[in-house]
């Protein structure tokens, strides 16, 4: 079963078990298609299967059209699809105070949870960790600089 964008325009639901249509390949990319002894001669001008979408002339009209298979619509049903992923570009420093450690270099690979420097302030040792998978760009400070509340402290690429 698959979904069917038409133009974005028409949605449909197409079971390829159901299409009754005699389907001949002329030669690459171009097919002539009878379907209830109508004639159509089809083209498939463009082809992306990563995204799934094609362009396709029958006759003489062109049409994009954009499928979902069973498994796309199943990632949809349960919301996955509206999930962004959000770079992380920086770390800033949360609040005041004195870098005691810094547990990354230039070029190293961070994944999320991570820590990546340690940070007093108020007499405590706070752990700061990576938000997101990336790689240090730039470390913007040193063992023992005071630091002040957003500023940034380690730059990603």
């Amino acid at each position: 079963m698959y979904e069917s964008n038409v133009n974005e325009h028409y949605k449909l639901m197409v079971d390829p078990n159901d299409l009754n249509w005699d389907l001949l390949e002329i030669k690459d990319g171009k097919f002539h298609i009878l379907q209830d002894n109508q004639s159509f001669d089809a083209t498939v001008l463009e082809a992306n299967y990563e995204t799934k979408t094609f362009s396709i002339k029958i006759n003489k009209n062109t049409y994009t059209v954009h499928l979902k298979d069973k498994f796309d619509l199943l990632v949809e049903k349960l919301g996955f699809s509206n999930m962004t992923v959000q770079k992380v570009n920086n770390i800033k420093a949360p609040m005041p105070g004195l870098v005691l450690d810094i547990m990354v270099q230039v070029g190293d690979a961070v994944t999320k949870g991570d820590s990546v420097l340690i940070l007093e302030a108020m007499k405590m040792e706070n752990v700061i960790k990576a938000e997101g998978d990336a790689v240090v760009k730039s470390i913007g400070i040193t063992k023992g600089t005071p630091v002040e509340k957003s500023q940034i402290l380690i730059e990603f690429e």
